[in-house]
């Protein structure tokens, strides 16, 4: 599989700009969410189960111990990024955030760090903050979690934000210098292909630096789960998902980065859909869609040239 031949992909940029391989290891830093506490709602967000995507035992070691543990499994690489994923990591006090995160960067062997968040918990002393780090040189993304630009999609799925929120938080982030990297969710219920290409093209519009695409993942302990059990609620197939991902690709200016074009989950964590437990699936499946129907940025007249490869 090839798939930095048909899609700017983050590993492939990194190795070009770095000229090695560089890892993501993912921290816990024990962070809330205000859509769960009740700052922003309750229940958090309908399709939410942080289980699905964060190891809650993790949360117990300090920053260095789980960069360490997490090391280990990346044995191809030498040099990391820190990702703090699970949750809301700036939903902290500013002087907490700046210990954790210091605590990431002071690793010798790390490079950066990657912040997964809301849109509307990023003030303004954390935007400075990620700002600082950049201008010390540090590779810094603020992840933001939108899943789709329809307000009627993120009020059905108790979102607690809307898409105005969303672009003020990236053009202030933007300015400053920091990537944003904007979470998109295919197969929310109610929407269509098209609603995903009217996605994509108003975050392109807004302006993003990447994206991380995933399928829906219906998983226990969430609000979907019970819409699902009762047959109120489908997951895409494999080849719907397929077509889906890969037109929204193709839709994507090639200068923007995909961090991630699928997403996988286990059972009995996982409910639906099944073809989610197996990583390579959609991934081959979507590279063979590209090279049928075209690379990124194909559906916008755009020629993709691979890192790498000199232009003519």
């Amino acid at each position: 599989m090839q798939l930095n031949r048909h899609i700017n992909m983050f590993g492939a940029d990194l190795q070009q700009r770095y000229g090695e391989k560089i890892h993501k290891l993912t921290l816990h830093g024990g962070f809330s969410c205000p859509n769960r506490d009740g700052t922003v709602g309750r229940g958090g967000c309908t399709f939410c189960n942080v289980a699905s995507f964060s190891d809650e035992a993790q949360q117990h070691q300090s920053i260095a111990e789980q960069l360490a543990r997490q090391a280990k499994k990346a044995n191809r690489a030498s040099r990391y990024l820190a990702y703090f994923q699970a949750y809301t990591s700036t939903y902290a006090e500013i002087c907490l955030l700046r210990d954790m995160y210091q605590q990431a960067l002071s690793q010798a062997d790390i490079v950066g760090i990657c912040v997964g968040t809301r849109p509307d918990c990023v003030s303004e002393p954390v935007l400075d903050l990620l700002s600082d780090y950049c201008h010390q040189g540090y590779e810094v993304w603020l992840e933001l979690g939108l899943q789709s630009a329809n307000d009627k999609t993120l009020k059905k799925i108790n979102r607690g934000h809307d898409f105005a929120c969303y672009q003020a938080t990236t053009l202030a982030a933007r300015q400053r210098g920091i990537k944003v990297c904007t979470h998109l969710i295919a197969g929310l219920p109610g929407e269509s292909l098209n609603d995903n290409l009217e996605t994509v093209a108003r975050v392109v519009e807004t302006g993003a630096d990447g994206l991380k695409l995933h399928p829906l993942h219906i998983v226990t302990g969430s609000t979907m789960a019970k819409a699902w059990q009762a047959e109120r609620l489908t997951a895409l197939g494999l080849e719907e998902y397929v077509q889906r991902a890969g037109e929204m690709i193709r839709y994507t200016p090639v200068d923007i980065i995909y961090h991630r074009i699928s997403a996988t989950a286990r059972r009995p964590t996982l409910l639906a859909p099944l073809w989610c437990e197996n990583r390579w699936l959609a991934m081959n499946a979507i590279e063979k869609y590209l090279i049928k129907m075209g690379n990124q940025g194909s559906a916008l007249g755009q020629s993709f040239i691979p890192c790498g490869v000199m232009a003519e």
